[in-house]
């Protein structure tokens, strides 16, 4: 395993542990070289699942293209990066582990938007607002009265 930081080939394994189910394997490597620390997951490689776009389009799902969305919709919002890639890791690891070897992107967007709504509801907004495509400012009031009724309901429960 190369390092990310000084692209040396000696690195060694300094602790290792199963993840999620003993389907992925953490390990912690340290760079002979620089010296420095770095994690890495192993996996079985499986046959790809696909995404069903909107327009009826198919790519592989990539995890990094998820990453991405997320973490526009988190800009300068109080989420830690690892809270991003624990709802990355969440939704990859649900995708993946589905019976289909397709999923519709409404239905990751769908996931996602679960996720954000109980860590940040402007993310929330924001990640809604992109993946809804809002098409005028009503549609946009619309999922925040719904937002927040369902927060008012939420909040007399207690």
């Amino acid at each position: 395993m190369k390092c990310p930081f000084c692209n040396n080939d000696d690195t060694k394994v300094i602790d290792s542990r199963s993840q999620d189910e003993n389907s992925t394997i953490r390990r912690r490597r340290m760079c002979e070289k620089c010296g420095k620390r770095f994690t890495t997951y192993e996996r079985i490689d499986t046959i790809p699942m696909t995404v069903i776009k909107n327009n009826g389009t198919r790519e592989t799902f990539d995890k990094n293209k998820l990453i991405s969305g997320i973490m526009k919709s988190c800009n300068k919002r109080p989420i830690t990066a690892k809270q991003i890639s624990d709802i990355a890791d969440d939704i990859e690891n649900a995708v993946l582990s589905s019976m289909d070897k397709e999923i519709e992107s409404r239905e990751i967007g769908r996931m996602v938007m679960e996720k954000l709504k109980d860590i940040d509801e402007v993310a929330y907004v924001r990640f809604a607002s992109v993946y809804r495509q809002f098409k005028d400012i009503n549609t946009f009031m619309e999922e925040l009265a719904k937002m927040l009724n369902e927060k008012n309901t939420n909040d007399r429960k207690k």
